[in-house]
């Protein structure tokens, strides 16, 4: 994969976890050198290891991504990631776009000279539809020198943005979901790069690699469960799981024996 302009060897590993009892419910092995775009896959692979119907989602800005963010909201997951900051503007002490408000029942923005913005033109840009916003008064605006050094400063607005906006709400009414984001995803990730070793991953191959990391999840998992319940409820939970299990095969055994069908099972 690719990381920070360079090809490397390696693997970019995914994990969900559950803020309640800290268990990795969902995780995955990729060879992306970004997280962007693996939002979406990861919260499916926690719904249903949850079984809710209903889900809330904090993610650190690696994972931002308007199409990920979009899926989530259509699918009803109320997800909370940072916007990532890499705003030239704001590098070249100019005024951020942040610093325009866009007004919804005129769908336009005003900027912080108090001049209107109106819609202008409507782009397709990787497969999204933008539009955009600007004034026709730049030229004499007495703050031009802090907002841009061009002919007139344009504000791009993605179709979708009220999903972005709505996020970014929830994130500053609730600034608290990054701290826990990182009380409750980090610790596992700490966890098994220590068990790990230097070294991380023994094995090779993508298929062999994401074996050994689900072993890794299965014994963290494990232990957290023993600390959770305590070593006896679990061995009492693993040996009803197995009487089921027999129950279940003695089941299917007689089914077939009763239509003269033939099962071998092996223990």
């Amino acid at each position: 994969m690719r990381s920070r302009g360079a090809g490397i060897v390696g693997y970019n590993v995914q994990a969900a976890v559950d803020t309640k009892h800290h268990l990795i419910i969902g995780h995955e092995v990729t060879n992306e050198y970004s997280d962007r775009g693996q939002l979406f896959s990861m919260v499916l692979q926690a719904q249903a290891a949850m079984e809710v119907d209903e889900l809330k989602v904090v993610a650190d800005r690696g994972y931002f991504k308007n199409v990920e963010i979009l899926a989530c909201a259509e699918a009803g997951i109320a997800a909370v990631v940072p916007r990532p900051q890499t705003s030239n503007n704001k590098a070249a002490s100019l005024f951020d776009r942040e610093d325009f408000h866009y007004v919804p029942k005129d769908d336009e923005y005003r900027c912080p000279a108090g001049e209107r913005l109106p819609k202008r033109t409507t782009m397709q840009q990787d497969g999204m539809t933008l539009y955009r916003y600007w004034s026709s008064n730049c030229q004499s605006c007495e703050l031009k020198s802090r907002c841009t050094t061009g002919k007139e400063r344009c504000v791009s607005r993605w179709e979708h943005e009220d999903v972005l906006e709505a996020m970014q709400d929830r994130l500053d009414r609730q600034p608290e979901k990054m701290l826990i984001r990182r009380d409750t995803v980090e610790h596992p990730f700490g966890t098994l790069k220590r068990w790990m070793g230097s070294e991380h991953f023994l094995t090779r191959t993508f298929e062999h690699v994401s074996t050994e990391m689900s072993l890794h999840v299965l014994a963290y998992n494990l232990k957290r469960v023993m600390n959770i319940v305590g070593i006896e409820a679990l061995i009492g939970a693993i040996r009803a799981l197995f009487i089921v299990f027999m129950v279940v095969i003695c089941v299917i055994r007689r089914a077939y024996t009763a239509s003269g069908r033939h099962l071998a099972v092996i223990n």
